[in-house]
């Protein structure tokens, strides 16, 4: 079994194990940070510099020697330099023939340059065999010891036995080395660190135009409209009420959103007969975003319920409740009614369970934890406890309106209430997914997900056998 590292030094050396020499060019924060690293996993490793004898901030046991000693040392370099300052090794051609480059550089923006960082460097220094590698790293998980996604170390090389050496020191480190493939895969290597939440762009931006949305919506109804009406000034609401409407609407909708793209995918199979067609691309890109939509809505649906809490200690909610209390002292008659208690109590129920369902998806969602259950303990937690959280949040805000569902006094400037909104599409979905699950239905879908195709020739000969 191959030996790895750990972060802690080692206590003692076989010194009947030779040590393998790794040369880094550049003494900056990464190859120092690199070289430590190496050290600390029973590498010998030699720094070449421009100025040897600056070498106070180097790890205890490194050498520093010249950029053309220290290539002499080791048949792996490691290119710990940025892009501007490679022209140097076209002097080195001759020493640097037949030994293996690794350029760890990345760049400042996504393709900065018309090639990748690596694929120049093997055309300055032809005669070399040169590995994309640790660019998506940082000095301070090496230095810190790195965790998670940081341990994965992408690599890519034309020579399948420089990368593979490469790949044998990125394991040796502790680090998971991931063949990429050739070399031509190393923009696309040094571009990965540079993205700023790829798959959360779309969902954090249709969010954000969500919730103004339903602010200015909110503001409208319960501001600006009994200004203008009863000039009365409703403007403190901007900072409580309007946005614990906002939050629990946003929450439903993108929920809603996030099983709608299967609706949709679905409707299109079955339209178009086959499985065998590739979806439209913002049908693709919607479906890979899915989850993030979910984790967002929870957070929304988090904001809701802290919002709720401090609803008792409000101002304006106790002043309403003294009044009230007032009030009912004075009259001496109000009796319970049943069914607002249960009214009441079933709205809280639903609630209650349905951010229970919701807090267990985002869960599972987890990579920690989806790792650790297989395919269709996955699918019926996303799927069949999914839909089931739709239906309580969905109900839990039907439950809310009550008889004010389409209530003519609840309307202002013919604006329904923001509930309303909040119940389009996961109505909609929920209607849609019904007629999908009836088995007339479901039966077809089923066939065409299985390979089935309506009008194929081959799976007419085949009479309903298909290839998995």
């Amino acid at each position: 079994m191959e030996k790895t590292c750990t972060d802690a030094l080692p206590l003692t050396m076989n010194s009947s194990e030779k040590q393998e020499t790794i040369c880094i060019f550049g003494a900056g924060d990464f190859g120092r940070s690199l070289g430590f690293k190496m050290i600390q996993c029973g590498y010998s490793v030699v720094f070449g510099s421009r100025n040897p004898q600056m070498s106070s901030l180097l790890s205890n046991g490194a050498e520093v020697l010249s950029y053309s000693e220290a290539a002499q040392k080791s048949d792996i370099i490691i290119i710990a330099i940025h892009r501007e300052h490679y022209d140097f090794l076209t002097e080195l051609t001759e020493v640097l023939n037949g030994k293996i480059l690794v350029d760890v550089s990345n760049n400042l923006k996504i393709n900065q340059y018309p090639e990748s960082n690596a694929e120049y460097l093997a055309q300055l220094v032809p005669g070399t065999h040169v590995v994309k590698a640790f660019n998506t790293v940082s000095a301070w998980a090496l230095q810190s010891g790195a965790l998670d996604a940081s341990r994965q170390v992408f690599a890519c090389g034309n020579d399948s036995k420089a990368k593979q050496r490469v790949m044998d020191i990125v394991h040796t480190l502790g680090l998971t080395p991931l063949d990429q493939g050739s070399l031509m895969a190393a923009k696309e290597i040094e571009n990965y660190p540079l993205q700023l939440f790829p798959m959360w762009r779309f969902p954090i931006y249709l969010s954000a135009v969500l919730c103004i949305f339903l602010f200015f919506y909110c503001v409208i109804r319960e501001v600006i409209y009994p200004y203008v009406y009863k000039k009365k000034d409703e403007t403190f609401r901007m900072a409580i009420s309007i946005p614990n409407r906002v939050f629990p609407i946003a929450a439903l909708t993108l929920l809603a959103l996030v099983y709608l793209p299967g609706v949709i995918a679905a409707i299109l199979q079955l339209y178009r007969g086959t499985k065998y067609r590739r979806f439209p691309d913002w049908l693709d890109h919607w479906m890979l975003c899915r989850k993030q939509l979910g984790l967002i809505a929870l957070g929304f649906a988090f904001l809701h319920i802290l919002y709720t809490f401090v609803i008792p200690i409000r101002y304006y909610v106790r002043w309403k409740l003294r009044n009230t209390t007032v009030t009912q002292i004075a009259n001496k008659d109000n009796p319970l009614s049943t069914s607002s208690a249960w009214h009441s109590d079933s709205y809280l129920a639903l609630g209650i369970l349905g951010f229970f369902l919701f807090v267990l998806l985002g869960i599972t969602s987890l990579p920690s934890v989806s790792n650790t259950v297989n395919w269709r303990e996955f699918r019926f937690v996303q799927s069949k406890l999914g839909y089931l959280t739709l239906i309580l949040c969905t109900a839990h805000t039907l439950d809310y309106g009550g008889k004010r569902f389409l209530s003519p006094s609840t309307l202002r400037w013919y604006l329904p209430s923001a509930y309303v909104l909040a119940l389009i599409i996961p109505c909609t979905v929920l209607v849609i997914k019904f007629i999908l699950i009836m088995p007339c239905i479901d039966k077809t879908l089923t066939r065409i997900r299985q390979g089935w195709e309506r009008n194929s020739k081959i799976s007419s000969a085949l009479n309903g056998k298909t290839d998995i």
